[in-house]
């Protein structure tokens, strides 16, 4: 009788396997791929994520970018010794073997050329952090997949954190979050290397709508203040060379605060990921996104200004 139930159990969760949607990486240099893998392709975990399974990976890679040349080797051989994920030549082959991709190059530079290869094979897909470098890039991204129709969207992990999702209420009247903000010698928008969760933090709690950037910088951390078209303020401050996350939200005199034992894991974005590939709904809208690239590029301009405020583009 043993002996049958353990027989089922492996038929069973050989089906179940089966029948998860096979998903690919494009660049194996952050550690986000190790963490998704391990969300999605281990069963035992109380905390996996079930629907899908990583089965294959294209290294990609930035050789001038520190952290790629530090870690990508690493976490490429953990994603095929361990999680068992096949490690393939190039962008095409990894397209013709799975049902999505998630596109995890750590430097956004290479996300444009990236993007358009995965956009030829009409695939569906998620754009890791950073968007892309320049706004300019981010907009390419978005043009050319709506020339060919693609599903795709982009987001920090910080959006779906307990920390915020729990903030999230009607009439917020303003948001104030903190984060990490050091930057990253090649990218242009020197916000979108680090910053960009605090900030997609301050646009899961404001939504879009922001029309005027001011930043104050300086060596140890930047403040940069939205004033969105209903004359809503939204803040961020940006600290180096690291931080806490956090944030505190407004609704006429009320004031909530993150809980700072919330949790900031992974698993409520790649649940997210999952829900996406399986039902083709995008959670964050190319709109949203691409405000928010902006409001980057104003904080980049108003910075060079002396902090004069500036507008979105």
């Amino acid at each position: 009788m043993k002996r049958s139930r353990i027989l089922l159990w492996v038929a069973l969760t050989a089906a179940a396997a089966a029948a998860d949607l096979r998903l690919g990486l494009v660049g194996t240099d952050t550690s986000h791929v190790t963490a998704f893998a391990r969300l999605l392709n281990d069963p035992s975990l109380p905390e996996h994520v079930p629907g899908a399974r990583i089965v294959a990976a294209y290294k990609g890679g930035s050789p001038d970018n520190a952290t790629s040349a530090k870690y990508i080797d690493r976490f490429t051989e953990e994603l095929r010794t361990k999680w068992g994920v096949e490690i393939v030549p190039d962008i095409p082959t990894l397209c013709s073997r799975v049902d999505g991709v998630l596109l995890t190059s750590v430097d956004g530079r290479t996300h444009l050329d990236e993007a358009r290869q995965i956009f030829a094979s009409k695939k569906p897909v998620w754009i890791d952090k950073p968007l892309a470098s320049t706004l300019e890039d981010a907009r390419e991204i978005a043009r050319l997949a709506a020339a060919v129709g693609v599903q795709w969207w982009t987001s920090s992990s910080l959006r779906f954190a307990d920390m915020i999702t729990g903030m999230k209420k009607d009439g917020i009247t303003g948001a104030v979050t903190w984060g990490p903000g050091p930057f990253e010698e090649h990218h242009h928008l020197d916000l979108s290397w680090y910053a960009i969760h605090p900030i997609e933090m301050l646009y899961a709690l404001m939504g879009p709508g922001c029309v005027e950037v001011t930043r104050i910088y300086t060596e140890g951390a930047d403040e940069i203040v939205g004033r969105w078209q209903d004359g809503r303020l939204g803040s961020v401050r940006a600290m180096r060379p690291y931080g806490p996350y956090g944030a505190a939200a407004f609704r006429g005199r009320e004031a909530i605060q993150t809980d700072p034992k919330a949790s900031t894991g992974y698993r409520p974005l790649v649940v997210e990921i999952v829900k996406f590939f399986q039902t083709g709904v995008v959670p964050v809208p190319a709109e949203e996104s691409l405000e928010i690239f902006a409001f980057m590029d104003a904080a980049l301009r108003s910075k060079q200004a002396g902090g004069r405020p500036v507008a979105l583009r």
